[in-house]
């Protein structure tokens, strides 16, 4: 039997890859700091859980153990992280590194996390430029990207199979920060209206986390040293996104799309560029990979999964959705029509 250990594998992507290896007849470990967060439906699938901090040395030799034909780390975020693993890899038959989009960098040297949007006027390939590699604090806007491309030039130099998966943005159960929520609430609180920004025509490339899923199994099969874009099939725009969810929950609603003179703060939503950010996947799908489904065939399982306990979802007081969530704002806006 196959074996494949997912460093930091409790989250949506790890949880991801671990269903679609289990479903191919893999033994699969995942590892995590606390068992507390090993999702049950993994457990009752086959998975195993290894206790372990992914920045001990002990604890990463511990769950890497002999080897395995596959590891995954869903979480490299740092050059460190990455040299962590150099002593392992030779033991190892492919290794995967997630990274993320959030690398790339326009013309003008701007990022999806600039103050100032990046503007690419094509699908972006996996030789677009990149931040310049940071040792700093990942855990902010400007350190994260720059960090992951230190991360990943560590591991792309070191000789071994190593192939490195730029990701955009993630849908999929166990979801940390799940998007959709803010068109899922408006659904269950039965807003008539939903405001789109940019006239709703902005996007940022979606990524299913169940395609991910897909592409690390063909490369686990086929180990080189690479870098591979993961996204949908499709890129939908936010207004596509607003209504698949919407017609998903069999839900109708007046679309109130808002261009640049209208009142800035209504409207705001996570796929908001333009021209949309469109990551090329001709690389993956050359290698044999084949998604699992498009946006509106994939997202389901993540709305389904909101819908499953209030525990999946958002705290009321999360920042991030309550500047997407603004009730006050869009019903002032509706009584002034």
């Amino acid at each position: 039997m196959k074996q494949a250990v997912i460093l930091g594998g409790t989250g949506v992507l790890g949880q991801a890859i671990a269903h679609r290896l289990l479903e191919s007849g893999w033994e699969v470990r995942v590892t995590g700091r606390s068992a507390s967060k090993m999702p049950a439906a993994l457990r009752q699938a086959g998975a195993a859980f290894v206790s372990s901090d992914g920045r001990s040395a002990r604890d990463l030799a511990h769950a890497i153990g002999p080897g395995a034909d596959l590891l995954v780390d869903a979480a490299c975020y740092t050059a460190v992280d990455a040299e962590l693993l150099l002593p392992h890899l030779a033991s190892i038959g492919s290794a995967v590194m997630l990274s993320s989009k959030a690398v790339y960098i326009d013309d003008a040297g701007n990022h999806v996390n600039s103050d100032v949007a990046p503007r690419f006027e094509r699908p972006v390939q996996e030789s677009q430029q990149t931040m310049k590699p940071s040792h700093g604090n990942y855990d902010s806007r400007e350190g994260y990207g720059a960090n992951k491309v230190a991360a990943e030039q560590v591991l792309l130099d070191s000789g071994h199979p190593v192939t490195v998966i730029r990701a955009s943005k993630v849908h999929g159960a166990g979801a940390v920060r799940p998007r959709e929520w803010m068109f899922v609430k408006r659904v269950l609180d039965r807003r008539p209206a939903v405001f789109l920004a940019g006239n709703g025509a902005g996007g940022d490339h979606t990524t299913a986390a169940v395609n991910t899923a897909a592409l690390v199994e063909t490369v686990a099969g086929r180990p080189g040293r690479r870098i591979l874009n993961s996204a949908d099939p499709d890129a939908p725009t936010a207004r596509e996104i607003a209504r698949t969810v919407a017609a998903y929950l069999g839900h109708d609603w007046e679309e109130i799309l808002l261009g640049a003179t209208d009142d800035p703060g209504l409207g705001a939503h996570p796929w908001d560029l333009t021209p949309p950010l469109v990551l090329d996947t001709q690389a993956s799908l050359a290698l044999g990979y084949r998604p699992v489904g498009t946006y509106a065939e994939t997202v389901p399982a993540a709305v389904d999964w909101l819908l499953a306990s209030p525990a999946n979802q958002p705290a009321g007081g999360d920042p991030f959705f309550t500047y997407y969530i603004d009730y006050a704002r869009e019903d002032a806006y509706l009584a002034a029509r």
